[in-house]
């Protein structure tokens, strides 16, 4: 299969994502391109490690304080968004990758929604259903609620939500080759709310949800407690490909525990394939060349694989 164009982003410019794009490219896992399109500050990469810089005003843009969350550097990321995002969207590139973005600037430089999965919405004018999910080698969640008010999860939970969720992650795991997932569902109470002693969610909510998502043959099972879920998910001979959960940190703690420093965080439902590392831009180690590269790596090769799905699928429709 023909390899895939790669949008690359170095992310936040006060943080680690340029440093992180310089070992990107210097490992043997940016070769899994068939074009890297890089957007990012002029001088921030050498030159050798380039494959093609996007030309956009931002590569111009004045130096960048280090370890600073300002309306700056929050500026700068969300033209670099938009130009990432046309790259796919307009068939110049087959998926985007970015470095990890600081949400605080990006407020302060004038996102409005509650996160980029919110503004790849908007910007792509796409109405149908995406969520955040998280990848950690070959297991893979999302979830119903995502940055929300932990008071409000039981009140924004639907059937609807949770059979969308599973619908979600069952086509994003098999945009990335597994053919027919496995997906586990959380309960959202303790002990799986015990009959319903300890909350009713799972039997009117969740558990409905579940079965939609059967009727329409999705590889679906639970709910589970979810303080056993993910046990089940890991097991060699009979786990689970992906895990839904009912809120944040149900599955982010999880997750976490498991490879803080390797997990990927994809933005599902898309029409585009758009992946960055589930880590944040940690300003306490910018400049000392102690970045570690393992998430980024993942996260550009996951963004291959999705890649070379779209690609293929847009071929099918021409």
């Amino acid at each position: 299969m023909t390899l895939p164009t790669i949008a690359l982003f170095t992310g936040d410019p006060a943080g680690i994502g340029p440093e992180l794009v310089q070992k990107l490219l210097q490992d043997p896992v940016s070769h899994q391109a068939k074009k890297i399109i890089l957007i990012g500050q002029k001088g921030c990469i050498s030159p050798s490690s380039i494959s093609t810089w996007h030309d956009w005003s931002g590569h111009m843009a004045p130096s960048f304080k280090a370890a600073s969350a300002d309306a700056h550097n929050g500026a700068y990321m969300i033209e670099a968004l938009a130009q990432g995002v046309a790259l796919v969207r307009d068939g110049q590139a087959d998926a985007f990758c970015f470095a990890p973005l600081n949400k605080s600037a990006l407020r302060l430089g004038g996102m409005h929604q509650e996160d980029e999965l919110r503004w790849f919405e908007e910007f792509l004018n796409y109405k149908g259903v995406c969520g955040e999910l998280n990848v950690l080698e070959n297991l893979w969640t999302s979830r119903v609620t995502s940055h929300v008010p932990l008071k409000e999860v039981s009140n924004l939970l639907s059937s609807q939500k949770v059979f969308e969720s599973i619908w979600m992650i069952s086509n994003a795991l098999k945009a990335a080759g597994k053919q027919k997932p496995r997906i586990a569902i959380c309960g959202l109470n303790p002990h799986n709310g015990d009959n319903g002693n300890y909350g009713d969610e799972e039997i009117k909510i969740i558990a409905p949800g579940v079965e939609m998502a059967q009727r329409e043959d999705i590889n679906a099972d639970g709910p589970f407690p979810a303080d056993t879920a993910f046990v089940r998910a890991i097991r060699k001979d009979d786990g689970y490909d992906g895990v839904v959960t009912m809120y944040h940190d149900q599955g982010q703690i999880a997750m976490k525990l498991m490879g803080f420093e390797k997990g990927v965080t994809v933005h599902g439902g898309l029409p585009i394939p758009i992946t960055t590392p589930a880590h944040g831009t940690a300003y306490d180690i910018v400049g000392k060349n102690l970045a570690n590269p393992q998430a980024m790596l993942n996260a550009f090769e996951l963004a291959c694989r999705m890649g070379q799905h779209h690609r293929k699928q847009n071929k099918s429709m021409t």
